[in-house]
């Protein structure tokens, strides 16, 4: 059973950097727990707020009901309570609220509600898809707006009126009028997180809408990097912000950018780069070619 109670996990989250880890898998594409089990490990020598089991980051599209479970447990397992662990629902109500219970079973401290999968929805729709979820476990959740599945300002505060244990608000658009104007309507009942694709690129500016932390991709392979990263946003430190992302990020943006879906592979190159591997990812999504490997292995090496 899970020590922190909604409020308290709210409360945990925000204060510090997000740890969203990759999945590993072996040549064959099956879950190397092993593996796994040590990357969290090594994640745990740095400082961070909660961790993410089987996030975006970690192929949750990707994974299997009985993945998912084996991620999450392990993740509880290795973890040991030194900070939160947080499972993904995702796909129908049906399956989100059977993930959330399974990941209630296995426990985790919160749940990370992504975006059901294919169908386009109403606001109204949304609302209700959400508040099941919520309503199915005691755990606090974060909501993932994404994809099919954005969320306006007035959902937003309907949900958080109707749902204690709803939590956060997961931003995954970047829209700087509809992240206004959601924290104008809904304030600091919730906390906000930034949840855009290397999210490094746009903490800086988020800040100042209320988003106090957010999913660092990075972490995965520069965890120190990474955190120095975070305290310079913390402390508005814009010099220092903008000299590492025109020392590392934006380079990293470059080769992310070439093909759809690099910003999960380009983190499993980054673990290869820096001589621990986690294996490839899994279809629909495609690995790095070797030279943009080498590329990137470059880039990091060039990091003072």
């Amino acid at each position: 059973m899970t020590e922190y109670s909604p409020t308290d996990l709210a409360a945990q989250l925000k204060s510090g950097l997000l740890s969203f880890p990759v999945t590993h898998f072996t040549d064959e594409l099956a879950f190397d727990e092993a593996a796994y089990r040590k990357h969290l490990s090594w994640l745990a020598e740095h400082p961070v707020a909660g961790l993410f089991a089987a996030g975006g980051t970690g192929e949750a599209f990707s994974l299997t009901f009985e993945e998912t479970d084996r991620v999450v447990r392990a993740a509880v397992d290795e973890v040991a309570g030194a900070v939160p662990v947080l499972a993904p629902a995702t796909g129908s109500t049906t399956n989100a609220i059977a993930q959330a219970e399974a990941a209630q079973a296995a426990g985790a401290d919160g749940l990370l509600l992504m975006p059901p999968y294919l169908t386009e929805a109403s606001q109204a729709g949304l609302v209700e898809h959400v508040t099941a979820v919520c309503q199915a476990t005691g755990l606090g959740v974060i909501v993932y707006s994404r994809a099919n599945a954005v969320l306006n300002d007035e959902s937003v505060a309907e949900l958080a009126d109707r749902n204690p244990t709803m939590v956060g608000f997961k931003d995954g658009v970047g829209s700087i009028e509809q992240m206004t104007r959601t924290y104008a309507r809904v304030g600091d009942r919730l906390i906000y997180v930034g949840g855009l694709p290397t999210a490094e690129t746009f903490a800086l500016p988020l800040l100042q809408l209320g988003v106090s932390t957010y999913s660092s991709a990075l972490f995965n392979f520069l965890p120190g990097w990474a955190i120095e990263f975070y305290e310079a946003v913390r402390a508005q430190d814009r010099d220092e912000v903008y000299r590492r992302l025109n020392e590392f990020v934006i380079p990293y943006l470059d080769i992310r950018d070439r093909t759809a879906g690099y910003a999960v592979s380009i983190v499993k190159a980054g673990l290869e780069a820096v001589g621990r591997p986690a294996g490839p990812v899994r279809p629909p999504l495609t690995n790095l070619h070797q030279t943009e490997v080498d590329e990137l292995r470059d880039l990091i090496a060039r990091i003072p």
